[in-house]
Order: structure tokens, then sequence, then C-alpha cells
């Protein structure tokens, strides 16, 4: 189990998956994600514009194998001009299947407060991650939970408006 100084929860205070339940919760994330994407588009971020308190916007990315359009709903955070993007999946143990979309074709759009506007997506170092914390946990204070989860790093992803 690695450690990281910047989250404040401890692990042993979250609540731990189950391997058994790991299928059933992923069936839930993604069948909620793509009703919320159809809302969101249809109303142009004007309904489920928020997640457990979180901000959404709606990602449209292409698929690394199948080259597909996809249209994700994430919680998102500003940072001066650009995005910043969470690959959290609410602590599951592996990344969630758009973290390697947006490795493979880091172009993407973001609809947000009734607007798109073009983004290059950039992983950020571990570093950066640290810097940047206390500003995603004020944003959503599960981030914190969901890094105490897991013992993967979980990526954070810094987009840039093209």
């Amino acid at each position: 189990m690695k450690k990281y100084d910047y989250v404040k929860t401890k692990r042993e205070d979250v609540f731990q998956y189950k391997e058994s339940q790991l299928p059933a919760i992923k069936a839930f994330l993604r069948w909620g994600s793509k009703a919320q994407a159809s809302v969101f588009r249809m109303s142009k971020g004007r309904l489920m514009k928020s997640f457990l308190g979180g901000p959404v916007c709606l990602v449209t990315m292409t698929g690394a194998k199948s080259g597909k359009t996809r249209h994700i709903p994430l919680i998102h955070i500003r940072h001066g001009e650009n995005k910043l993007l969470v690959a959290s999946s609410g602590g599951m143990p592996k990344n969630p299947v758009w973290y390697y979309n947006l490795k493979a074709h880091p172009q993407i759009k973001i609809m947000a407060d009734g607007q798109e506007r073009e983004y290059i997506a950039r992983q950020v170092d571990d570093e950066e991650k640290a810097a940047l914390w206390p500003l995603l946990v004020d944003t959503y204070a599960d981030f914190d939970e969901y890094q105490a989860r897991t013992d993967r790093n979980i990526p954070v992803f810094n987009c840039e408006p093209v």
C-alpha cells in the first residue's frame, strides 16, 4: 500500500470494495454515465450538471482501441483557463477506460457551463498532482477518500484550451 503525504484520509477509515462487488459497481457506473451523458448533451449542460456536489462536464474523446467517439460525464475542476480531470473511478483498483482513451488521443472537447471548447489533455506528474491536490479536494472532497481506498496512483489530467 502506497501512502501519499497530501491525502488526509486514512485507508482504515474508508469503505473497501469486495472483489465480488466490483462487476456490479462497474455496471452501475457505466449505466449511470451513459444516462447522465445523454441528458447532459441533450440539455446542453443545463441538466445533470453535478454529481454528488461536484461540477460535471461532458468530455468528448476518441476510443483508444475502437477509434469511436465517446462522451463521458466527468467531474471537472476549473484551474484558470484549464480544466482538471481526475481518473478516480471511485477508488476502484484499475484506471477507468477513459484514462486510456486520453492517453492515446489527448485531443478532446469539453462541454461545461453551456459552452464546448477543444483541449489537449496532459497527465500531470506526481509533484504537480501533490500541488493540485488541495484544489481537487476543495472542489470534490471524495477524491481524498478515493485515493485512500486504492493502491493505484489516481491519474490527474490538466486540460489546456487549444
